[in-house]
């Protein structure tokens, strides 16, 4: 496997001043802080870059990205980082669909979107990528417009196909990050197994019903793998699907917001893999036995 390189430490401060500077935005510079302690140090994250370490960014980003520039944590240096991430996301459905628009619209530099399905009217209560216009074309056409749609500045890739022990290594070998969007134990279980041996953070999440979960498994940087968690999957048929079970449409939408944010912190350097995290929740209307009725009835 080719060597993978780093991410620089920092941005050149002058440069990135001078440039903002010359839009007259000199609050920006504000933003180039030094990162406060207790943070990952982004270099240790080992992520394969483009020669786009040292890009600029054209009058037209620096307005797009603005509020992402005043952000102390962020910055010219943070979002030069961002522009230089590359993302597979597997599955362009219920979760992918929230994950790449809102990664298309910080300005991830490069996109992957991996699945073979096409867009169904039972996809269109969740899956907010595709409209009614878009029923019978492949997920992946459909996504990468709305992806274009919002950000124009991406690249995407398409991977209008499905991912298996083939081509996992070679697909995902591609991109720095991968996010899991998918909705069965096989791929998620194939797609664990393939960042682990590839040492690539997996942005996981997954829904039922009312219920949510989402984390980052990194055990490479110090963290946990799927499998740390979970060792087998469940017999077949045991947990049903979206389909068979359904699913409240609004709940993808939460999660994979959560896991598009992890993505952006990965990619400025902010995620600390010292300590573990797991988010868990549900949504569903829960009344204690000793009351009469739900507080929210």
């Amino acid at each position: 496997m080719r060597e993978l390189r780093k991410f620089p430490v920092s941005a050149d401060y002058k440069s990135a001043v001078r440039q903002t500077a010359s839009l007259r935005y000199e609050h920006f510079a504000v933003s180039f802080a030094p990162r406060s302690p207790g943070t990952l140090d982004f270099s240790s994250l080992s992520l394969r870059l483009s020669p786009a370490n040292f890009m600029q960014l054209n009058n037209d980003e620096i307005r797009r990205y603005s509020r992402h520039l005043i952000l102390p944590e962020v910055g010219m240096a943070g979002q030069k980082k961002i522009c230089s991430t590359s993302v597979l996301c597997i599955g362009a459905g219920g979760l992918g669909s929230p994950i790449l628009m809102y990664l298309a619209a910080a300005g991830v530099g490069k996109l992957g979107l991996l699945d073979f399905d096409t867009v169904d009217f039972s996809n269109l209560q969740r899956q907010i990528a595709h409209g009614t216009e878009d029923v019978g074309r492949p997920k992946t056409e459909s996504a990468r417009d709305t992806v274009k749609r919002i950000n124009p500045n991406v690249e995407v890739v398409l991977h209008n196909e499905r991912i298996s022990s083939e081509n996992a290594l070679d697909i995902i070998e591609q991109y720095d990050i991968v996010v899991d969007g998918t909705d069965n134990f096989p791929t998620r279980y194939l797609t664990n197994d393939a960042c682990v041996l590839l040492k690539k953070p997996n942005v996981y999440g997954s829904i039922f019903r009312f219920e949510g979960q989402a984390s980052v498994f990194a055990p490479h940087l110090g963290g946990p793998c799927y499998r740390c968690l979970y060792p087998e999957p469940p017999p077949p048929g045991m947990v049903p699907s979206c389909a068979e079970g359904g699913v409240l449409g609004v709940l993808p939408g939460i999660v994979g917001t959560i896991q598009a944010t992890e993505i952006l912190k990965l990619a400025i350097g902010m995620s600390n893999f010292g300590l573990s995290f797991f988010y868990q929740f549900s949504f569903k209307k829960e009344i204690y036995p000793g009351c009469k009725k739900s507080l929210f009835a």
